[in-house]
């Protein structure tokens, strides 16, 4: 009599995100693995469908490279979750819980950066607005998971501060940021520059001075090569011809991976982005909107690329609870995070 094997749902987003997910399956192969692109319910599954999310994760060209990815690598794609019962989900963002997981474990893992508070993402916590409502800013906020796996003790500090679950955070390092060393022996064809990374801030409908960052990045670099490496989701000819016309001599850069660009850099200029932990884990000088001892403090742990198998051993503990055990370990794990609320409250 054969048993059958539990199954696996990865709910992927960027290629980053898809990326971990695919190295975390990798450590799980006693399980059946499934993966799907990010997707939501309702609303929101409405304006995903008739293109309005297209800057979002959800679709447009994130969904179109997550899934000739899976493809790429022959991975058993299930749509949205609808094919199987799954008994455990990992999830890349909590920004939407899907209704269709609810009754399955989940495990929540922080791809990278997050956004800064904002008046905005306090009055939506206030408010009780929908979460995505605030971007990244609210990562973890939905406590619908089980276990958040996160870089590094410095971000379960923050997450914590937040007012975050702490039983239920995790340090185990994150995938993709966990062994940048590794990026020291990749080439790439120029050394000793300034390399700016720019983000997709207006793309997804945020403000952004970028003639400001680029005199910025000029100011910094003086007789030193300039190069900007252009974020995925920018439109490569409207933005290049924009940094021609302010530093013409600037070499840009797009459609290839920015870390080894980052390994044989002197200095990186960006705004909020993770590619400042591979810059801060290399030893880079760094100018961006966070201060240089917060970047060090939230660095994610550089453990030679273990992060993956790390995580993978809290899911193993995770499924190998009984349903009995694992009610028992949520109310309790529920009640001592009610209780910390009110005392914290009280405290205040």
């Amino acid at each position: 009599m054969t048993t059958e094997k539990k199954k696996i749902l990865y709910i992927c987003g960027s290629l980053n995100q898809t990326t971990q997910m695919h190295k975390i399956s990798l450590e799980l192969p006693e399980y059946e693995a499934w993966f799907t692109p990010y997707y939501a319910d309702g609303f929101l599954k409405f304006l995903t469908r008739i293109g309005i999310l297209d800057f979002t994760i959800m679709g447009g060209v994130f969904k179109k490279r997550t899934i000739a990815y899976l493809k790429k690598h022959n991975l058993k794609l299930d749509y949205e979750g609808k094919l199987n019962h799954y008994d455990l989900v990992f999830t890349c963002q909590d920004l939407i819980i899907p209704k269709n997981i609810r009754y399955s474990k989940i495990i929540l893992v922080q791809e990278g950066m997050v956004d800064p508070e904002t008046f905005w993402s306090k009055l939506v916590r206030k408010l009780h607005l929908p979460r995505w409502a605030a971007s990244t800013s609210m990562t973890g906020q939905s406590d619908l998971y089980d276990i958040f796996c996160v870089a590094s003790e410095g971000f379960k500090e923050l997450f914590i501060e937040k007012g975050l679950n702490p039983d239920k955070i995790r340090v185990t390092g994150i995938p993709n940021f966990d062994n940048c060393a590794e990026y020291l022996k990749e080439d790439f064809p120029h050394k000793n520059f300034v390399l700016v990374a720019t983000s997709d801030m207006r793309e997804t409908f945020k403000y952004e001075n970028r003639k400001k960052l680029i005199f910025k990045a000029l100011e910094i670099a003086g007789e030193k090569k300039v190069i900007f490496k252009l974020h995925p989701n920018e439109n490569v000819k409207k933005r290049t011809a924009e940094i021609k016309k302010y530093a013409p001599d600037a070499l840009v850069y797009y459609g290839i991976p920015i870390e080894p660009m980052i390994a044989h850099c002197d200095t990186l200029v960006t705004r909020y982005s993770s590619v400042i932990f591979v810059a801060s884990a290399l030893g880079k000088k760094v100018y961006s909107d966070i201060d240089e001892k917060t970047i060090r403090k939230l660095t994610p742990i550089q453990n030679g690329g273990t992060s993956a198998k790390n995580i993978a051993e809290e899911a193993r503990k995770l499924l190998e609870l009984s349903p009995q055990k694992f009610q028992k370990h949520f109310s309790e794990n529920k009640f001592r995070f009610y209780f910390r609320k009110k005392l914290a409250k009280v405290r205040n």
